[in-house]
């Protein structure tokens, strides 16, 4: 069970699901079979789609893919950017990868992710500034970048045009367990 794996308590998969901690208990001695919202509300919290949580781990394909007109891998979407997930979804990544549009003064702002996090850029088209721990950079195409991640830090497109980069993300999971 992916709950155990990850070392989760009921509690804590019932506090991320909204699911009481009686029903996921009912749930995993198969004496409840859970509605589509109460398994679609597990599968989100560990990460994992509905097809992932119901389908045992040797029945399922080693090859994942992330289709490029998939609704769902779009993680952002508005006037100044746009995130589009390429890595699989899934709760025990270490590593998300991501291609970022950035309009004309278009920027992506975070908050510090999990200590130890690093993010690696690549600029595919355009200009961007790279703000992180105190340093700023100017990138342009086919540039790349390494920095902290654990801190607040920025992309921004500093070019009169559409710039397009791909980002990884590298995650310290001792740090997410």
């Amino acid at each position: 069970m992916l709950r155990k794996q990850r070392g989760w308590s009921l509690e804590r998969l019932g506090s991320a699901s909204g699911v009481s901690r009686s029903m996921l208990s009912q749930i995993e001695r198969n004496d409840a079979n859970p509605t589509v919202a109460v398994a679609l509300a597990i599968a989100a919290a560990l990460g994992v789609t509905l097809d992932d949580l119901a389908t045992p781990p040797q029945d399922r394909s080693p090859l994942q893919v992330v289709p490029f007109d998939d609704p769902h891998m779009i993680y952002r979407s508005d006037e100044h950017c746009r995130i589009r997930t390429l890595s699989p979804l899934t709760a025990d990544r270490a590593i998300e990868f991501y291609e970022i549009t950035l309009r004309p003064d278009g920027e992506l702002r975070s908050a510090p992710h999990f200590a130890g996090t690093r993010e690696i850029l690549n600029v595919l088209r355009g200009r961007v500034r790279v703000d992180a721990a105190g340093s700023s950079e100017i990138l342009r195409a086919h540039d790349s970048a390494a920095y902290p991640a654990d801190v607040e830090h920025a992309i921004v497109n500093v070019g009169r045009s559409e710039a397009v980069v791909y980002l990884i993300d590298v995650m310290n999971m001792d740090e997410i367990r």
